[in-house]
Order: C-alpha cells, then structure tokens, then sequence
C-alpha cells in the first residue's frame, strides 16, 4: 500500500483520503488552513496529522493535490518534491500541464463523482487518468484499492472530456431547476415528486440506449405542442426549452424519425426564440 499525503482538506480531497484509508492505505498528513478544513479534515480523517505542506510531502510516496483548478500549478511548485514521488492533482479539466517541470511523476486523476462534504462510496465509480507510462501501474493499484474503475484519456482531449460531464451533469442542475420552476408556477405543489420518476426513467434509458430512448413532441412530431409550450414560457426558460428544441430537432432529423419537411417546420417555431441578443440589444423575451 502507499503512503499517501493529502495537500488540501477540501471536500473532494478528504472523500478520496477517507476511502483510501479504508481501503488500507497510510495518510501520513493533511493540509489544513481553515477553520472549516480543519473541521472537514478532523471528521473525515480522525487519525491523519495535521502538518505542513513541506511534512506531508517528506512523508509520503504519493502526493494528491486536492486544491481549486487555478491554484495547482503555484500550490504544487512550492512543493519540496522527489523524482521517486508521484503527484496527483484530481481536476478534470486539466492534464499534466499544471505539474509540468515538477520532480515527481504527474498524473491527472478525475473521479466522476460529486462530494457533498461526507463519506462516499467510491466502487463503481469511473476514475480518468492521465499519466505517463511509469506511473500507470500505481494508478492502477489505487483504483483498484477502492473498487472503482479506470479509464485513460489522452493530454490533449481533458478540456473535451471535462466539458461533457459538465454538459451532461452540472446543466442538468441546471435543466431541472427551470423545469421545477415552471411547475410550480403551473400549480403543482410538488414539482420533484413530479419530476421524479420521469426523469429517473428518462436518465437510465438514455444512459443504456442513447439517442433512442428520445421520446416526447419533438420525437412525434407535434408542432403546435412545442408552440403551445414556447407560448407558455417566459425569458431564460424559454431560450433554454428553443436551443434544446433545436438540438433535440437535430437528433431526431438525423436518426431519420424526423423527415426533413417537418424538421424545417419545427425550425420555423423555433425561430424567434435564441439566446443572442435582439437588435436592441435587449434579450429575447
């Protein structure tokens, strides 16, 4: 097993440190500079020192950088690094950039996953790496350690894998919350007991059968519904329900439920509606 030390007692950080120690790993140390980390770091790790950043590098074989984006490079330089060590940074965003020039091995390590600040379970979930060939076999150990699974993307395609979780998870937030509002300025009083089970369905099918699990007015063809429902909306929700209308419009054209003359006519509703700015400079309403 590896010793490990953890720069950052962020909620991310100190998730991935506690599985790792129950998965039989040694924390020799954390970083801890807020009250509220301290906390964090006292709740999720009871038994790992708290130290600075110069001890928890001298202790440790693998160092993971658990830090905000924007601040890895500066905070992983300052670090008294080895060329027998690894460094981890977890953004998916970035790749190996960040560490570049660094003594130790870099590797980018991205656990699709969100931490709410508790204990998480990790089996299952789906880890991308970035790394050279010498720190693979480690990466392996370490995913392994906690049940999950790995994948490998290549430098130059983290920006592309990032933005598709993003597309797909954050503006699902996103998605869901104008979706909650409009029910509830409809008269339900439950809109997520509401929402629920659709979505639930809607997500796993979609998850198993991609483009095909498409249902709804678009899949149908039903024009005046989709003007009934851009009628009904208002300002932001409106753009959102028109650019996804337009995207939905493309997929269901492109798999051929669709014919091209009604794929135009959608076009036409859907044509006073963008999220570019009206010659007034004023948004769309």
């Amino acid at each position: 097993m590896e010793r490990i030390g953890l720069i950052g007692a962020g909620r991310a950080g100190t998730a991935l440190g506690a599985a790792l120690a129950a998965a039989g790993h040694r924390l020799v140390g954390v970083t801890a500079r807020s009250s509220a980390s301290r906390e964090r770091a006292a709740r999720l790790l009871p038994r790992v020192p708290v130290l600075t950043a110069d001890e928890v590098t001298s202790r440790a074989d693998v160092v993971l950088v658990a830090v905000p984006d924007d601040l890895i490079h500066d905070v992983a330089h300052a670090l008294p690094l080895a060329s027998a060590q690894y460094v981890v940074h977890l953004s998916g965003a970035h790749g190996l950039g960040p560490l570049a020039g660094l003594a130790a091995t870099p590797v980018a390590l991205h656990p699709s996953m969100t931490f709410p600040g508790d204990p998480v379970r990790l089996d299952g979930v789906m880890f991308t790496a970035t790394a050279p060939d010498e720190a693979r076999a480690m990466v392996e150990r370490l995913v392994k350690s906690l049940g999950a699974q790995l994948q490998w993307v290549d430098d130059e395609q983290r920006a592309r894998y990032h933005a598709g979780l993003v597309h797909g998870a954050n503006h699902l937030t996103t998605l869901l919350t104008q979706a909650i509002d409009v029910l509830r300025e409809a008269g339900v009083d439950d809109p997520a007991a509401t929402l629920r089970p659709l979505v639930a369905a809607t997500l796993d099918n979609t998850l198993r059968s991609g483009h095909h699990a498409l249902t709804g007015p678009i899949a149908r063809g039903d024009i005046d519904t989709v003007a009934a429902h851009l009628a009904a909306l208002r300002d932001s929700t409106a753009r959102t329900y028109a650019e996804l209308a337009r995207a939905t419009v493309e997929l269901a054209a492109a798999d051929g439920r669709l014919d091209p003359e009604t794929a135009a006519r959608f076009g036409e509703v859907l044509s006073g509606h963008s999220t570019e700015r009206d010659r007034t400079g004023e948004a769309p309403r």
